[in-house]
């Protein structure tokens, strides 16, 4: 039976070892995935990247990195030059520590035509594509992930059509940050069931089958996204249940990030109700 990958954005509040045995921390959580958080600067050493590589692949634990979240690729030059620099030096990172995905947010609308902010993302991020195809870094692709608020470059159509121009790229769905953006969106399979559909269409099914994704439960407001809440809390979305049942009756085996303040204590969860999912639909088979 194929199941996703669970992990949490960043070390737990409860590991306190250093950063390169997190995945060994994970392992025994029964966790087998971890985004690497360099959201406040890339500022990982090569050394302590590759022994955090190494472990990861010893424990069997797919990484990811969540690069600077001072990137707008629509800014002004100067910021457009520096936010490509960010993601470069990400890229980089990404290959000494083995990691698969570079995850980060496009930039913002601004004064600009959203469609001008858009062309202005796609321009810089097809230079990135070029320089670390250039430093030859490999096995490592670009993930623009959908944006929470509504001042950010990052609808679902607007990842999509970076990630069908542009190779080396792929999506990253915040199914958290689409419900708000979206005024609460997100309820039932047949709303996730529409995302996955659309993505399929425009991307292909080996794009769908292990997409790289971020969830919480989310508070929001008129522009957006507004703060994460945990798993157990009531009267926020989208709910994880019909989730589980869309991966499960689809065959899919996405990577999970869990992005509540509870980090790993969630992933967990949603981990144990993937695997009870799993049985239910497996039983109906």
């Amino acid at each position: 039976m194929s199941m996703p990958r669970f992990g949490p954005a960043g070390k737990p509040p409860s590991f306190k070892g250093p950063t390169p045995e997190t995945p060994r921390f994970l392992r025994e959580e029964s966790l087998d995935a971890l985004e690497y958080q360099a959201t406040r600067g890339v500022r990982i050493k090569q050394e302590e990247a590759e022994e955090l590589g190494r472990v990861a692949k010893e424990c069997d634990v797919a990484l990811s990195i969540h690069a600077p979240y001072f990137i707008n690729l629509s800014g002004e030059p100067q910021t457009v030059e520096n936010s490509k620099k960010r993601l470069v030096d990400s890229a980089i990172a990404a290959s000494w520590m083995g990691a698969y995905a570079v995850v980060f947010h496009p930039g913002y609308y601004g004064k600009r035509d959203k469609r001008e902010a858009f062309e202005m993302c796609l321009k810089a991020l097809s230079e990135v594509v070029e320089e670390i195809k250039a430093r030859g870094v490999k096995g490592v692709y670009l993930a623009p992930e959908t944006t929470g608020k509504v001042s950010q470059v990052g609808t679902l159509d607007e990842v999509l059509e970076l990630c069908e121009s542009l190779d080396m790229t792929r999506p990253t769905v915040d199914w958290a940050h689409m419900h708000a953006r979206g005024g609460g969106s997100i309820n039932t399979k047949v709303d996730y069931l529409k995302i996955i559909e659309k993505i399929e269409a425009r991307l292909g099914f080996e794009a769908v089958k292990e997409l790289h994704t971020h969830y919480s439960l989310i508070e929001y407001g008129s522009t957006g996204e507004r703060k994460h809440h945990n798993l157990d809390e009531e009267g926020y979305g989208p709910p994880f249940r019909p989730l589980a049942e869309v991966i499960a009756e689809q065959g899919l085996t996405p990577v999970i990030i869990c992005e509540t303040p509870a980090l790993d204590v969630d992933a967990v969860k949603m981990r144990e109700i993937m695997l009870e999912v799993l049985q239910k639909v497996g039983k109906r088979a």
